[in-house]
């Protein structure tokens, strides 16, 4: 018999459970697994394809110096060294990892132990900074730490489900079959979003909204929730810090007819919304990259947390603000600390946390503050400020903002380590190490 080896999808964000069952060497039958909470048994085109991801065509299969080929303990060796004398001339500010939400939480783990633990600087930061790191802040502000109240489970128990900025038919597929299926069962869906998307062809209503007013649009119904008599006053009173003068702010500019002008929407739509939204308890609001990625995209989050906090549509079921992931690990990295911003679990860099840490890891040095995020990580290479960079299973050349400026930045770099299964990426041709 076959050995199935149970495991998950690395593609998108809502990491489905596989069975894999190996029937060459190198091929694999995939199937989805009936027993995983995130998919039971279904799986999007990609997944149900990964078994052709498993040869060796394009595959980088040893250590490469410069173009030749190297045993793993010289190309280690030389990454040491490098890293060794680049600390010893210049500090530990002058190395940074870029790492990526691709990665297994293990591996995050180690990569930011070695950086923060070992080396002494926070000069770690992440792809999933440029998709999550709105959310991040915005959990924080609201939650006090970056939590996801939530869970797929809320989906089949709501009777109204709100996408702002998500194009889940195409980038989730998995869960936007289990919205259907919760649609098909009497939920109502309605699609926040600029573009008439394929999610936003089959919801029941539609809000084009102009791009960036997403703040307008949540004062406005947190406005009508109060108007209409939806605040749960008790788990305010119980539960909620709510800011002196808040629902004064709140309440100015966010009339019905204000906040059509300012989202460019039809105020029959909008107050359709409203109606709904007050009226329906078991509310689902799950926001992704067009929300996190904006230019307010904090605020953004923390209008929509506001919202559910004010409605007590929280840690109930059916009743939640969702965040979800545009890369199968981003969370995870977050929670052991793959960010330049936070130093492990959570935790910030406060005197009484680096002393915790530290002890933990019984390292000898520990990052004193936070270290560059991914933009200023890569503005500080293009400035000579960092000198050695190890990138890992990502490709900045391609996937950063301001392409170019990353390149001549990696061109310029004296040093470059890049890990990742692929020969040839468009980040691979700068290396000095892969």
């Amino acid at each position: 018999m076959n050995e199935v080896i149970r495991t998950t999808c690395a593609y998108c964000g809502v990491g489905c459970g596989i069975r894999a069952t190996v029937t060459g060497e190198r091929a694999v039958r995939i199937e989805g697994d009936p027993d995983h909470p995130a998919n039971r048994g279904r799986l999007c085109s990609k997944g149900t394809h990964l078994g052709e991801t498993v040869g060796l065509e394009g595959r980088l299969l040893h250590p490469m110096i410069g173009l030749k080929r190297a045993s793993w303990d010289k190309a280690l060796n030389l990454v040491a060294k490098r890293f060794r004398d680049t600390i010893a001339r210049h500090g530990p500010g002058s190395v940074a990892f870029y790492v990526s939400g691709q990665l297994l939480t293990e591996d995050y783990y180690v990569a930011n132990k070695l950086m923060k633990g070992f080396i002494g600087t926070a000069n770690i930061d992440t792809n999933s900074r440029l998709c999550m790191s709105s959310a991040v802040a915005g959990h924080n502000r609201a939650f006090g730490e970056d939590v996801v109240p939530a869970s797929y489970d809320d989906l089949d128990a709501a009777d109204l489900i709100v996408l702002v900025g998500s194009n889940t038919a195409w980038c989730h597929p998995i869960v936007y079959q289990r919205i259907r299926a919760r649609c098909e069962a009497g939920a109502k869906l309605v699609v926040i979003d600029p573009r008439r998307t394929e999610t936003a062809e089959e919801a029941d209503l539609h809000l084009a909204i102009r791009p960036g007013s997403d703040v307008a649009l949540m004062n406005g119904l947190l406005h009508w929730c109060r108007e209409a008599g939806a605040i749960d006053e008790a788990y305010l009173a119980a539960h909620v810090a709510t800011p002196e003068n808040f629902w004064v702010e709140v309440g100015e500019g966010s009339d019905l007819w204000s906040v059509a002008r300012v989202c460019d929407v039809p105020p029959s739509d909008l107050r359709r919304f409203y109606e709904l939204f007050a009226a329906t308890p078991r509310t689902v609001t799950m926001f992704s990259q067009g929300v996190n990625q904006a230019l307010s995209g904090t605020d953004q989050v923390n209008a929509i947390l506001n919202v559910h906090l004010a409605t007590g549509r929280i840690g109930k079921p059916g009743s939640a603000p969702f965040s979800i992931t545009g890369q199968p690990n981003a969370m995870g990295g977050r929670e052991v600390g793959g960010l330049a911003s936070t130093l492990a679990a959570h935790m910030d860099f406060a005197p009484e946390n680096r002393d915790l840490v530290q002890r933990f890891w019984a390292s000898p040095v520990i990052a004193q503050k936070p270290g560059l995020k991914a933009v200023d990580l890569f503005r500080s290479i293009g400035e000579g400020r960092i000198k050695a960079l190890w990138v890992m299973a990502t490709n900045p050349a391609v996937s950063m903002p301001d392409a170019g400026r990353v390149r001549e930045a990696l061109a310029g770099c004296p040093f470059v380590v890049i890990s990742d299964v692929i020969e040839r990426t468009d980040s691979a041709d700068y290396a000095h190490v892969r």
